[in-house]
């Protein structure tokens, strides 16, 4: 099999990647999308101080499994020398790769010269990466946005810093920190990137359904793309298959399967109320889905959920087959 890129020395097989998102992009999530051809696993996003100040929950989000390989730590911060301290921490715990977020758009984080924060002082940014490039083994790559807003898009200024302090692959989100998630992405503006620089390009935004995969592709040139929003409860999408191509059976078996999945890793209690939230995602464009997410977002037993859902399934049937 011929790898799609490399991210330095380490081959990637395929092209589409999960986004790493808070309280989505856990262990059993990823294994799932991993099963459907999720060509990487990012970790959630973790907090620098986190890792200094040995955060339990912190270190919890940094759990993989072997066969997620190659993967990627992605952490947030805003100090320099803090930044590459908790990266030497994180890289004893075996990342293939390690990720700076500077896209993150909260203004708790982004506000405090984190995340997209940092995309208003390059200079700085081209510190830390050169900081990080000497001093760990591994690659480091980074996640970044167009700027802080309209007035401010320095996105290729950036990426020259990047590539010119040892990042071995930038993934561009194609909006503003100003935009969050309004407004459409700016796929030329990705494109602009893949010209400007050598190293790989992964194209991120407003990739909804599987033919935005190849219309991202040809407008960018990017080598990956990274799907957020449209893969939660809709795996498929790393087998390029929209949602209406799914039947309700293999449906009903992915959900499962990830419920099952969710109370072996976190256990019976935390699992079910942290899986309601893929429920109705998975529910997501189905005739009267609105009627059944009251009851999934507040049920606490695995059985009555899978009970919910599969009688809803039927009912759909019934009414279409009448």
């Amino acid at each position: 099999m011929i790898p799609s890129f490399f991210v330095r020395n380490i081959p990637i097989y395929g092209d589409l990647i999960l986004s790493p998102m808070a309280g989505f992009s856990d262990v059993p999530f990823r294994l799932i999308c991993r099963e459907f051809g999720m060509a990487m696993s990012y970790t959630e996003v973790i907090s620098m101080d986190g890792i200094l100040w040995k955060n339990k929950k912190t270190f919890r989000l940094l759990d993989f499994r072997p066969r997620e390989r190659p993967v990627i730590f992605q952490i947030l911060g805003n100090d320099e020398d803090r930044i590459v301290e908790a990266c030497q921490i994180i890289e004893a715990l075996g990342p293939d790769i390690i990720d700076v977020n500077m896209g993150c758009s909260v203004s708790d984080i982004a506000g405090k010269g984190a995340g997209a924060g940092l995309l208003k002082n390059p200079a700085k940014i081209g510190r830390i990466f050169h900081k990080l490039s000497k001093t760990l083994r591994v690659p480091v790559t980074g996640k970044i946005r167009l700027g802080w807003d309209d007035k401010s898009r320095n996105y290729l200024e950036v990426a020259r810093i990047l590539e010119d302090n040892g990042a071995s692959l930038i993934a561009v989100h194609g909006r503003t920190r100003s935009q969050f998630f309004n407004g459409r992405a700016n796929w030329d503006a990705i494109a602009e990137v893949r010209q400007t620089v050598k190293i790989p390009i992964i194209g991120n935004g407003d990739v909804k359904c599987a033919a935005d995969i190849e219309r991202i592709k040809q407008n960018t040139g990017c080598d990956g793309v990274m799907i957020g929003r449209a893969a939660i409860g809709h795996p498929w999408i790393f087998q390029r298959k929209d949602r209406n191509q799914v039947i309700p059976s293999d449906k009903i078996e992915l959900i499962r399967r990830h419920l099952s999945h969710m109370l072996e890793y976190y256990g019976s209690d935390i699992g079910i109320v942290l899986f309601r939230k893929h429920a109705i995602k998975y529910i997501m464009g189905m005739p009267n889905a609105t009627e059944l997410r009251p009851h999934l977002v507040t049920c606490n037993s695995s059985e009555k959920i899978i009970d919910l859902i599969i009688s809803h399934f039927d009912r759909i049937q019934k009414h279409v087959a009448a």
